[in-house]
């Protein structure tokens, strides 16, 4: 054996030499990467580079080549990536300082200029990072605090998402979306001074409201006597012994039931007098 093995040492060399150069020119890349072919340390071509609207399976992606020993390949990840921002302090423009946690997502869509410019997606995020923050105190230095509680919010994150995407194009990134988790006064007299403001502006727009109300019950209340006083008075107009006669009995009612003490009223009338005329009949 070890006769044999001497005798064919050679070729045996040669076709393991040849195994690992053939392995060495084939690179496997998934869906979720892109490659970036470096040949003497500049990038010469990207492979599966990442293109708007392309469905998976029909990419670059696969078994591709390189040449050995003279190209190596870098991975970028091709997914989503996220730009984490720690939560810090940011005055808004009616000087209310607010504790603002937020992120950005990002995706590399020039992985060359990328390598050029940052080397990695981690060094592209840390650089990232002090330009959201700045980004972002610029933005939000010229809205009140109010107008994050509506639907400014939504607008100053869009605005966001522009300025810093216009710095990120510059390490091949694309800036997708910015998000603002929370906006929030710090503890303390800041907060509570807020709360007394907004309780405040709520207290004066209900005691308004309610006024409104009021006034308008009013109104609808003597608008709605004055046309009963008008049906009354055209409907009595028609028959005036009529009216005499309901007038004098709701007059009759309410001094003889004395609902008040029943039965204890005394009343001393002359029979001949006017006020009982509707017991007399018509004479």
């Amino acid at each position: 054996m070890n006769r044999l093995f001497q005798e064919q040492k050679a070729p045996l060399i040669a076709i393991v030499l040849a195994a690992v150069v053939a392995l060495s020119t084939i690179v496997i890349v998934p869906e979720t990467q892109q490659a970036v072919v470096m040949r003497l340390g500049e990038p010469n071509r990207v492979i599966n580079r990442f293109e708007p609207g392309m469905d998976f399976g029909n990419t670059g992606a696969g078994v591709t080549w390189r040449l050995p020993f003279a190209e190596t390949v870098m991975r970028v990840d091709k997914r989503m990536l996220t730009v984490p921002m720690e939560r810090q302090q940011v005055l808004s423009i009616d000087q209310q300082p607010l504790v603002v946690d937020a992120y950005a997502r990002f995706r590399i869509i020039d992985p060359a200029r990328m390598v050029r410019s940052a080397g990695s997606t981690d060094r592209v995020v840390l650089q990232l990072q002090p330009i959201f923050s700045s980004v972002l105190r610029q933005e939000l230095g010229k809205r009140t605090f109010q107008s994050l509680l509506t639907a400014e919010r939504g607008q100053a994150m869009i605005n966001i998402r522009n300025n810093l995407d216009k710095q990120a194009r510059e390490y091949g990134a694309q800036v997708v979306d910015v998000r603002i988790k929370s906006a929030d006064l710090p503890d303390g007299t800041p907060l509570d001074s807020a709360f007394a403001r907004m309780t405040a502006a709520k207290d004066t727009e209900a005691t308004t409201i309610i006024s409104q109300g009021q006034k308008n019950a009013q109104l609808i209340r003597a608008d709605a006597q004055a046309q009963s006083a008008q049906i009354y008075a055209n409907s009595f107009g028609k028959d005036p012994a009529f009216y005499d006669f309901w007038r004098a009995m709701q007059s009759y009612d309410a001094t003889f039931s004395n609902q008040k003490n029943v039965g204890r009223s005394t009343i001393l009338l002359s029979p001949d007098s006017d006020y009982l005329r509707q017991f007399r009949g018509k004479q």
